[in-house]
């Protein structure tokens, strides 16, 4: 969001909503316990695949939707767009690197804090390694100057 735009009233306590909906659903779907889904990685339960199949069903028919009926967001008032990105090095090996600290910490992002609300406290040691691990590419990214990865992706 541009500082622009005023943000309407309703933005946080719709986007907490929201967080509170994505922790119950994960919650209640056991996806916050790391058990499951390593079940799911090592292909001894599916059930991770049927949540976030579910959970993409939903949110692109809202989006589908919503864009139906507007063009700009609703709590923003920025303009729907795509953002399109190419399938190059950046993404085949970060995609590569994020499905090993996946599955070495047993959750993944959204994930982890929920896990926290199911008693998992432990996995605060995974939520500061995501932390430090992003830090550290972003400082690796701002030194790395003339090279693909210090190049931002257009938005």
């Amino acid at each position: 969001m541009s500082a622009d735009h005023e943000q309407h009233p309703l933005f946080l306590p719709l986007v907490f909503a929201g967080g509170l909906i994505f922790g119950f659903g994960l919650g209640f779907s056991h996806m916050a316990q790391p058990e499951v889904v390593l079940n799911f990685l090592t292909f001894e339960d599916l059930g991770l695949l049927f949540v976030m199949f579910g959970a993409a069903v939903v949110t692109g028919l809202t989006f589908f939707g919503v864009k139906l009926f507007r063009s700009d967001a609703p709590l923003t008032g920025t303009v729907y767009g795509r953002r399109l990105k190419t399938l190059d090095t950046n993404v085949v090996l970060g995609g590569g690197i994020f499905g090993v600290g996946w599955g070495l910490s047993g959750i993944c992002p959204g994930a982890a804090y929920a896990s926290l609300g199911v008693g998992n406290i432990f996995i605060l040691y995974g939520i500061a390694g995501m932390f430090v691990g992003a830090y550290i590419q972003g400082y690796w990214r701002s030194t790395s100057a003339g090279t693909d990865a210090s190049t931002p992706t257009a938005e």
